[in-house]
């Protein structure tokens, strides 16, 4: 599969609509964010089970500054809707392979468990 162009009207659905989805804030000018989109593209390529997602930030500024991107590249990784990482910076093949292998090999029971428990713990703060 190839990469996707996401957008603000895009990103929200594609993310909660998918299990997996990889997401690279990137921009034309970047020399990193071209030297990374083919490791990107083939990884999107030999994975067709994950969305590979892509954010242009300089024509998504507005979704580009919700999701508090001040480096690009950015790398993020959502499981069933779920922020599990994010990390600026180009990642080598390996490292992208790694990364995949592990949002794979995430208990997601184990993830909702711990985010409900912040949740909480949380509204608990605020009633104090």
């Amino acid at each position: 599969m190839s990469t996707v162009e996401l957008t603000a009207e895009t990103f929200e659905q594609t993310i909660t609509g998918n299990d997996i989805v990889l997401v690279d804030w990137w921009a034309s000018w970047c020399g990193p964010c071209r030297s990374f989109a083919p490791v990107y593209q083939e990884a999107a390529e030999k994975h067709d089970d994950i969305v590979f997602g892509k954010v242009d930030t300089e024509a998504q500024q507005a979704l580009a500054a919700g999701a508090q991107i001040t480096s690009i590249p950015t790398v993020m990784a959502f499981r069933e809707g779920i922020l599990v990482f994010a990390q600026p910076g180009a990642l080598p093949a390996q490292a992208l392979e790694e990364l995949i292998g592990q949002v794979r090999a995430l208990d997601m029971d184990d993830v909702h468990a711990q985010l409900a428990q912040q949740q909480d713990q949380a509204a608990a703060g605020r009633e104090a």
